[in-house]
């Protein structure tokens, strides 16, 4: 089977060593480039064999991409209250701790 469809290339993780909140982000990269191939190959398949995988793959790109940005948006409003609450006390956020 001939592809038509035109794949983006693959976001590459940098050679450093990331922080969590970035390796959320890459994560979150990486899920949108899964979802915009399944989708393209989705569009160009015929066989109902194919057309059943890429649903499949669809299906857990949409989960993954939904559970990775949960857990990033949880991640900026943890940050965002944390900072209030330094900023209230006059301390930065490294010295707040949850007792």
């Amino acid at each position: 089977m001939k592809s038509s469809f035109r794949i983006s290339r693959r976001p590459e993780r940098g050679k450093e060593g990331l922080t969590y909140e970035e390796s959320l982000r890459f994560d979150l990269q990486l899920a949108t480039w899964d979802l915009e191939n399944a989708y393209a190959g989705f569009d160009y398949a015929t066989e109902p064999d194919l057309i059943d995988c890429y649903i499949y793959e669809l299906n857990a790109a949409m989960k993954r991409y939904k559970y990775l940005l949960e857990k990033y948006e949880a991640l900026k409003k943890e940050s965002v209250q944390t900072d209030r609450i330094a900023s209230a006390d006059g301390g930065s956020p490294l010295e707040f701790s949850v007792v």
